[in-house]
């Protein structure tokens, strides 16, 4: 889901002015809006239910359980954003959202060993807050008022928060590892009447190795959206 551009910049004078980019119509950007309110309110539900959590227990252990439901729910719904309703890099946002949702299920829903772990609480407070600034942000972007808070935080936080939950996810890959080899959880071997297989243990250490390439370019994507966005706005502060 693209945002849109902020600020404005010097331009020499010319006859011929330049054509404006058409933004979507008023239809669509009612639907935009209203996903990403959803969305946000969403992830606030996931944020209030760790805390109620915690505050109930006195431990952040096993607080995975008081937030399953609405995470599924919240994280799968962002398939949308790569399906071509809601604007997005496809390649890098696609990558991400995709992750997510295939860590949300077919790793800690699916391994339920892996749940109690702590790697599970933290890419979840990662993605928590992650979202709930991102959603903020493309809401106040379509009603064309962001705050420069919101902005600020769309492009500082990612500095811990992504390697935070990346870190999460990893650790949540490998701990689900031995029960995958154990059981051959959605393996298939030969002889099979489609002669064909497939072994998820490895599957996942792939997916563990495909970040090496990917996560760079997504968090490097992120560092010169920051530059971009945030110095150009301080330059026009000070002019």
């Amino acid at each position: 889901m693209s945002a849109p551009a902020m600020g404005t910049t010097k331009t020499a004078h010319s006859d011929v002015a330049p054509k404006k980019k058409r933004g979507p119509g008023a239809l669509a950007t009612a639907y935009l809006v209203i996903y990403n309110v959803v969305m946000t309110a969403g992830w606030l539900v996931i944020a209030v239910g760790l805390v109620r959590a915690y505050l109930a227990r006195g431990s952040y252990h096993g607080l995975y359980y008081s937030i399953e439901k609405p995470l599924k729910f919240f994280q799968t719904g962002a398939l949308l954003e790569v399906s071509g309703i809601v604007p997005s890099s496809v390649v890098l946002t696609g990558f991400q959202v995709l992750s997510r949702v295939f860590l949300t299920w077919a790793v800690t829903h699916s391994v339920r060993e892996v749940q109690n772990e702590d790697s599970v609480l933290l890419f979840v407070s990662a993605w928590t807050i992650t979202e709930i600034i991102r959603y903020s942000f493309y809401t106040f972007s379509l009603l064309n008022h962001l705050p420069y808070l919101v902005k600020w935080a769309r492009y500082t936080f990612f500095l811990v928060l992504y390697p935070m939950g990346v870190t999460g996810e990893l650790l949540t890959v490998y701990a689900a590892l031995p029960y995958v080899q154990k059981t051959g959880l959605y393996s298939v071997t030969l002889p099979n009447k489609y002669n064909f297989s497939f072994d998820y243990h490895t599957f996942l250490i792939l997916t563990m190795v495909s970040y090496i390439p990917l996560f760079p370019q997504l968090y490097f994507h992120m560092m010169r959206q920051r530059k971009k966005v945030l110095c150009h706005v301080e330059e026009y502060k000070t002019e």
